[in-house]
Parts: C-alpha cells; sequence; structure tokens
C-alpha cells in the first residue's frame, strides 16, 4: 500500500517542521497497519498532520517515550479542547464537553476517583463471575448451532452487553437503542446535526434513567453514582457523560477487541498453536494482542498545549493542537523487538493500548477480563477452532472509528 503524500501547502511557524501530512485516515482491513503512522514513528516522531474535519493543523507524537512524557505532563490540556474546532477525523466531536474525557485535574481526579470507588472489589469480583458464566453459555450457544457461525455475532457482540447491562442496571430491553446510538456517535460519517440529535437522545436517556435509579436503587455502578450526584459529589451533566462514554467505549471496544484477537490468533497458526500447548501464556498473550493489534483509525481526543513545551527536539508552543498516537506507539522499534511481529511470549515494555497517565482507560480492566474469558473460553470448548472463509474474505467495518470484522465465521 503507497504511503499518503504529505502535500507542503501548509506552512506552520518557522522554527516548526515544513511539512503538514495530510492524513485521510483511510479505513484499512485485517490487521493492516497505518502506513503513514509506520513512518512516522520512526522518521518523524512529532509531526505536523491535517485530518479530514476541523481547521489548521495539530501536532502527532508517536514514539513510546514521547507519548509518555505527553500523556503524564499537565501542561497539555483535555479541558482547553472545549470549544475549539481541532483538526480530526470525525465531522463531530464524539467525547462530550463536559464529560470526563475534556476535565484535567482537579475535576477529573474527582470524577475518576468516584467511579473507582463505585468499582469496588467486591462487584469487580461479581462482575468476573458474570463475565465467565455468560461467556461459557454464550459460546455453548454458538457451539449448538451448525457450521459455521459468527464469532461476532453469537459471543463478543452480546457478551459486552450482559456485562455493561450488569455493571450500570441498563435493562436488557434498552441495549438495543444504546447500540444503534453507538453507532452514529463513534461514525466518522455521521453529519453533525445526526450525531447531535442522537447525543440528546442518550442523554435524555441516561436522565430519565438517573431518575429511576434514584427512586428505585439496585446494586449497580449507576445507582451509586446517581445517588453521589443526588448528594453533590458530581453534576448531572458529569453523571450523563460518564455514563454515556461508559457505555459506548465498553460496547463498541470489547465486541472490536475479543474479535480481532480471534482473528489474529487464527491467522497466525504458529502462536495459537504455542498458546493451546501451553494455556498459562494466555494473560502475556492478552497483552500481546493489545500491544499488536490496530484496534482503532487514527487517533483519539487531542490536548491542548498551556505554555512552550520541548518533546524530543521539537518545541510545542503555548495554544498548539497536540495528539498522541497509541498504537504507533505500541510498534515503537526502540521499544519493541520486531514489533510488527506477533510473539505471544514477549516481554518487553508494558503495552499503551488503554493509554497512559491520568487518562488512562477507566475500563481497561473490565476489558482486559472480558478478553481473557473469551479466549480461555474457546480454548477450553473449542480446541479446533478455525476460520471457516479464507482471511480475505472477512468483511471490515467502514465508517467507524474502530476497527474490528463486520462478522468472524469460525467452524470447530
Amino acid at each position: 500500500m503507497p504511503l499518503p503524500e504529505a502535500r507542503t501547502g501548509d506552512r506552520p511557524r518557522p522554527g516548526a517542521p515544513a511539512t503538514v501530512h495530510h492524513w485521510p485516515v483511510e479505513h484499512l482491513d485485517a490487521l493492516d497497519f497505518d502506513p503513514l503512522l509506520h513512518r512516522l514513528v520512526r522518521e518523524e516522531p512529532v509531526a505536523l498532520v491535517r485530518m479530514r474535519f476541523g481547521e489548521g493543523h495539530a501536532w502527532l507524537v508517536t514514539r513510546y517515550e514521547y507519548v509518555k512524557e505527553v500523556t503524564s505532563d499537565p501542561r497539555f490540556s483535555r479541558a482547553l479542547t472545549v470549544g475549539r474546532p481541532v483538526t480530526g477525523m470525525t465531522p463531530h466531536n464524539i467525547a462530550p464537553a463536559r464529560g470526563i474525557g475534556r476535565t484535567d485535574a482537579p475535576d477529573h481526579t474527582r470524577l475518576r476517583r468516584l467511579v473507582a470507588q463505585a468499582f469496588n472489589r467486591k462487584r469487580a469480583a461479581a462482575l468476573r463471575a458474570e463475565t465467565e458464566g455468560v461467556t461459557d453459555r454464550l459460546v455453548d450457544d454458538m457451539m449448538g448451532h451448525t457450521c459455521p457461525a459468527d464469532l461476532a455475532g453469537h459471543v463478543s457482540g452480546p457478551l459486552p452487553e450482559r456485562v455493561i447491562g450488569k455493571l450500570l442496571g441498563v435493562p436488557r430491553g434498552d441495549l438495543g437503542r444504546l447500540q444503534q446510538w453507538r453507532a452514529v456517535i463513534l461514525s466518522t460519517d455521521a453529519s453533525p446535526a445526526r450525531s447531535s440529535t442522537v447525543k440528546a437522545d442518550i442523554a435524555a436517556y441516561f436522565r430519565q434513567l438517573a431518575d429511576h435509579r434514584l427512586r428505585e436503587p439496585g446494586d449497580d455502578l449507576f445507582s451509586e453514582l446517581s445517588a453521589a450526584q443526588a448528594a453533590g459529589a458530581l453534576s448531572r451533566p458529569e453523571l450523563i457523560s460518564l455514563s454515556v462514554m461508559i457505555v459506548l467505549n465498553a460496547l463498541d471496544q470489547v465486541r472490536n477487541q475479543c474479535t480481532n484477537m480471534v482473528y489474529a490468533l487464527l491467522t497466525h497458526p504458529e502462536q495459537l498453536a504455542a498458546l493451546r500447548a501451553d494455556p498459562g501464556l494466555l494473560s502475556s498473550a492478552v497483552e500481546e494482542l493489545l500491544r499488536f493489534v490496530p484496534q482503532r483509525n487514527g487517533v483519539g481526543m487531542p490536548r491542548i498545549a498551556t505554555e512552550d513545551v520541548t518533546v524530543g527536539t521539537v518545541t510545542i508552543r503555548a495554544g498548539d493542537a497536540v495528539y498522541v498516537s497509541y498504537l504507533a506507539a505500541d510498534r515503537d522499534p526502540a521499544v519493541f523487538t520486531a514489533p510488527d511481529r506477533l510473539d505471544l511470549a514477549r516481554d518487553e515494555a508494558p503495552n499503551l493500548a488503554f493509554g497512559h497517565g491520568p487518562h488512562y482507560c477507566l475500563g481497561a480492566a473490565l476489558t482486559r477480563m472480558q478478553c481473557h474469558a473469551v479466549l480461555s473460553t474457546l480454548l477450553r470448548k473449542a480446541p479446533g477452532l478455525r476460520l471457516a472463509v479464507p482471511p480475505e474474505q472477512v468483511r471490515w467495518r467502514r465508517g467507524t472509528v474502530n476497527r474490528g470484522p463486520e462478522a468472524l465465521p469460525v467452524a470447530w
């Protein structure tokens, strides 16, 4: 695949690199890695890019150590992105303006602490048992059908619905609506008007659910957060935006991550054979798969520099927009030996699949738990699992920020 051409019609301020890389963030098939990210992490780890939407250009940081620096440095603000049309890959802002993803300390710290307190050890243990039981039943149901069967439709899609429904106390009958809203909000093609309508709909849904849970609390995370909101620990908009982000990420990320991991194993037979021979490799295998699988298109949310900051040999000026690429950082050849190779026995630096620093993904443990449950159950119940079609016939999702197969036909 040819590398994206960099046009030099845009000239940043003197002293900055001369080239602004026009990055359309085109959809890629299977586990193909974005060629621009592949090049920048090796040749230009602090570069300027312009994407399809928004205004101007932004810095893109790709080297592992630089990504960790930026995401840990309070001089790079998420809150300052609110109301600013930073160049990006979607025609609308996915994260709500008052959501946890677009706040800085101390508000961000307060919101994370509330979630951590509600998602306590007892609830995590109960959810783990629930996840393992649900996964068992879903795999049994899939294997009760005639081959081939769609793994995404039977297992990795329904699983996060059941788990997030249990965690947040969302009625099972409402999950279909949440999935429809998820598809629009995470779309790279939906118009700003359409996305605004859907955001209003999903916010209204969670306002009604919050009122219901205050009247009839349950043993779930949303009931506890609703009670905390009523007690003044967070605002109603913060409660709504926090719930929306938890649901959207849980429903979309787990489905794609689990399905992608199975696809990666089934298309790397030597690695799958090693895992089948030694199931004790599973925990390290999940971490390597998190590092290796390019689970999204483009980049996530930007930050704004609050003062001049030098990253590597480049000075990022106050007011500049900055993105980091965790995907590129996880393929940094200065950190990972043969980074483009899947190696389940790899024992190197921790992956950055869930981010780094204060904005480390709230759902990381939940996603890991579900991926572990899916892989361990398939290894145990379906030792002969294989693709039911040639790899090139698997169809991949389009028009969305996250990558994954539309369906994954498997046989056993």
